[in-house]
């Protein structure tokens, strides 16, 4: 009885398990994305692992969980457009206060 509650239910059909892998590689991508350092790529990852999060959570029938995830998959994709047209840069004198930051 002990590892039932530990371990949970394996699913039973074949789409079950994909929006459980969806979920799980959602999970593992934003947890990578804070370990990544070029910014650009960053925001990618992170809006690819909140969209994968995202329709877990439509499937888990989660609202508040699909609306976070809907939210940080916005965001991360206006950043990363952003970036990419040129809108979002450092100035120097920002770089400067980040290096005595540390």
């Amino acid at each position: 009885m002990f590892l039932q509650t530990l371990i949970p239910n394996l699913p039973i059909s074949l789409g079950q398990l994909a929006f459980d892998v969806v979920g799980a590689l959602g999970g593992i991508m934003i947890v990578y994305g804070v370990f990544l350092e070029l910014e650009r790529r960053q925001d990618l990852v992170f809006a690819v692992g909140a969209y994968a999060l995202f329709v877990y959570a439509l499937y888990i029938d989660s609202n508040l969980f699909a609306i976070v995830m809907l939210g940080f998959f916005i965001a991360s994709t206006v950043e990363f457009i952003e970036i990419y047209v040129g809108l979002h840069k450092h100035s120097p004198e920002d770089l400067k206060r980040y290096k005595r930051m540390k």
